[in-house]
């Protein structure tokens, strides 16, 4: 691990004075590789979160562009960066919350022939997508590559939030994404905010815990979400947990997986 210097000692103080943190904790961070796919609407708060709290290395994946309708959410583009590639427009922002991290930017969309090659530099997978095609590639090629996942989703007025851990060789009694949602529901059935709408503010609320969950996983703090679904009513202003189990059944993490490779 790398060995804080005068000047990360100033700008994490407020780390440092956490006994739960800490140097050793602190290092870790600096030490850690956290692949954000999606620079949207979660990846904005998530990365940088991410990158004011010294995750070391820190890759950005989307091919989309900024558009006028972002803004309202994506909190990490401004409007003279509108028609530039996100994962652009987002690496500016996050070297002037941090210039001292390393960015990495994929500007392309994730895709069963790229996405092994590509989680394999990271330590944790967060899931900013906004497709079921995605979460589960995501969810596979994590879970058959031993990486662990912070998963958000939105939409409208609520959101989600949950951690997939099964693929670790210790956690093997841990669901994954296809335990929570073993069908993706009709494609005519959208969930994606352009087609339904969300509360920017709901954004910044499950990216940031995301955000959150991420440093506890490579600190080691607290409790994981593997396991438990939080959800946030933002009309209500409730949070609620479902516990959720692995299945036996699951295609990709039961006792007889059909599910064995990405293609």
């Amino acid at each position: 691990m790398r060995e804080l210097n005068d000047e990360q000692f100033e700008r994490y103080a407020r780390h440092l004075i956490l006994d739960e943190v800490g140097e050793k904790g602190q290092e870790k961070l600096l030490s850690a590789r956290v692949l954000c796919v999606g620079a949207g609407g979660l990846g904005s708060p998530v990365s940088m979160y991410l990158a004011a709290a010294g995750v070391g290395t820190i890759g950005l994946i989307d091919d989309d562009i900024v558009d006028l309708s972002n803004l309202q959410r994506q909190i990490i583009h401004a409007t003279s960066k509108i028609g530039a590639p996100k994962v652009e427009s987002a690496q500016e922002t996050l070297s002037r919350v941090n210039p001292t991290i390393k960015i990495r930017t994929y500007k392309n969309r994730l895709t069963a022939g790229n996405i092994t090659e590509i989680i394999n530099e990271y330590d944790v997978i967060v899931d900013g997508s906004d497709n079921f095609e995605t979460r589960y590639l995501i969810n596979d090629a994590a879970f058959l590559n031993r990486k662990i996942v912070v998963s958000g989703a939105l939409l409208r007025f609520e959101g989600q939030l949950t951690t997939f851990r099964s693929g670790l060789g210790s956690n093997e009694g841990e669901p994954c994404y296809r335990c929570l949602f073993p069908t993706a529901p009709p494609a005519s059935s959208s969930n994606r905010c352009e087609d339904v709408g969300i509360l920017g503010s709901v954004a910044g609320v499950i990216g940031t815990l995301q955000a959150t969950e991420v440093l506890k996983e490579i600190i080691g703090l607290g409790e994981t979400m593997s396991g438990r679904l939080l959800i946030f009513d933002a009309m209500n202003m409730e949070f609620r947990k479902i516990r959720y189990k692995k299945r036996l059944d699951c295609r990709l993490c039961g006792d007889d997986p059909s599910i064995t490779e990405i293609n």
